[in-house]
């Protein structure tokens, strides 16, 4: 059952899609996401502090990037080589290129739709679907699915990638593993969304820099293979000399898969946070959270990829039968966390596995903040258009969805690894499909809020 709903839902139509809708958004916006860096850049960190109980741009960029940064980062991108080969990376860059496109459509048609809800702003696709589109009940079904996407299944695929290290590390037991997270992320999540942010702010910064760091160190360790590293990624992402023969397609599939599961861009969880933050104009949190797909993929999960493939800690295996095609590091086997962990263990010998098991639970522990933040507003939507919003049904909903998720992380811990994965990929892409064929027929709403900031922001010539 499992693989028949992940095979109808991640049919070669929704890759299609996704590509296509980027492109799309790429060449009408003129390549944004190249032209308007700079200004990203300033809108960033140009409004730290915001008025009442809304994000500012900061602290929304900082939840839509912990949200983006998880367990994709490590252990997806070490699956995404296993399965694919080295030119799954290439493809990962091509879909942030086009991903920052798509990231900039579905925040700026957040913040153009957002509604006040008590005290703080809150929409995203749900919002923009009900007003934009005139389907309420596609609205609706969108931040069900939210929940149910993001707000569970995708919550088993993170826990599953935190117990997988710490299980290789320390030999802590998954269960334990998964308890221990519960427990501290129900210390954030009570807090309500102010508290998320404020954790955000601090934690998601700091652990990508310390991250990007360690991986420079490993980069600069095995300075003599990058040349060649570069070389086969560019040829396996094209089929050009392979390391195995008939893994094309796979590459193909697994840079586009993983690439999306990692920056989400498409999948609306950015969106959700881009309608909390207070802009003077739509397109400028559109811009931001274009910014932070960069952040994710070119730098984060690149930083994973270089490792993994400089130090030559991986190995390919054949999707379907799991038979290990070609042989790198044949002790690790399947063991995906382990190439990224095996990596580091290259240089620094011992210390490996300790890292990386600290920093995916840094890096999980912030993502499922931000997926607790999408169901919350997701249940706020929807008990705000039922005439309801802030009475003791939401308030009662909202703490049963906490019980919930809390013990899904205990669970995921707990849950085979491949199961997990198929799940969270399930999740993203129901979320998905709605989402990107919304994006379409609004998209001129955000083409026109791009010129608004662009006129009030020329380039310099």
């Amino acid at each position: 059952m499992t693989d028949l709903i992940y095979n109808i839902v991640w049919s070669p139509a929704l890759i299609v899609l996704l590509v296509g809708a980027g492109l799309y958004f790429t060449i009408r916006t003129r390549c944004v996401q190249i032209r308007r860096v700079g200004l990203m850049a300033r809108l960033l960190f140009g409004r730290r502090r915001s008025d009442g109980d809304s994000f500012s741009p900061f602290q929304a960029f900082c939840v839509a990037l912990s949200g983006r940064v998880g367990t994709g980062n490590i252990v997806g991108v070490a699956t995404a080589i296993a399965l694919g080969g080295p030119g799954a990376v290439f493809w990962m860059w091509v879909i942030a290129f086009l991903g920052a496109s798509t990231a900039f459509t579905e925040s700026t048609l957040a913040q153009i739709y957002n509604f006040r809800h008590e005290g703080q702003l809150r929409g995203g696709p749900a919002s923009y679907i009900e007003k934009g589109l005139k389907k309420p009940w596609l609205g609706m079904l969108f931040a069900i699915l939210t929940i149910a996407g993001y707000g569970m299944l995708l919550v088993l695929t993170q826990a599953n990638g935190v117990s997988g290290a710490f299980q290789n590390s320390f030999a802590v037991k998954p269960w334990v593993s998964g308890a221990v997270l519960a427990f501290i992320l129900s210390l954030v999540i009570i807090g309500g969304a102010r508290r998320i942010a404020n954790v955000a702010t601090v934690v998601t910064p700091f652990m990508a820099v310390a991250y990007i760091i360690m991986a420079i160190v490993i980069i600069c360790a095995n300075i003599s293979s990058v040349p060649a590293m570069l070389g086969l990624i560019v040829k396996n992402a094209f089929g050009i000399n392979p390391l195995v023969g008939g893994m094309l397609g796979s590459t193909f599939a697994m840079g586009v898969k993983r690439g999306l599961f990692s920056n989400e861009a498409g999948q609306g969880g950015g969106a959700i946070v881009s309608a909390s933050a207070q802009n003077d104009m739509p397109a400028q949190q559109g811009l931001v959270q274009a910014f932070s797909v960069y952040i994710d993929t070119l730098l984060v999960c690149t930083a994973t990829a270089l490792m993994i493939l400089c130090t030559g800690n991986f190995n390919l295996v054949d999707a379907s039968s799991g038979e290990i095609l070609y042989a790198a590091a044949p002790a690790l086997g399947n063991n995906y966390v382990g190439y990224t962990q095996a990596a580091i263990d290259s240089v620094f010998n011992g210390f490996g596995s300790a890292f990386v098991a600290v920093a995916l639970s840094f890096f999980v522990f912030t993502t499922l903040m931000a997926y607790y933040f999408y169901a919350e507003s997701s249940i706020a939507y929807i008990f705000s258009r039922m005439g309801k919003a802030g009475g003791k049904s939401e308030r009662a909903a909202l703490w049963a969805y906490r019980i919930i998720m809390l013990t899904l992380v205990v669970l995921g811990a707990c849950t085979s690894s491949d199961i997990a994965w198929k799940w969270g990929d399930v999740g993203l892409g129901l979320t998905t499909w709605i989402n990107v064929l919304s994006l379409l027929f609004l998209f001129p709403q955000a083409l026109k809020a791009l010129k608004e900031v662009e006129s009030k922001n020329p380039t310099k010539k």
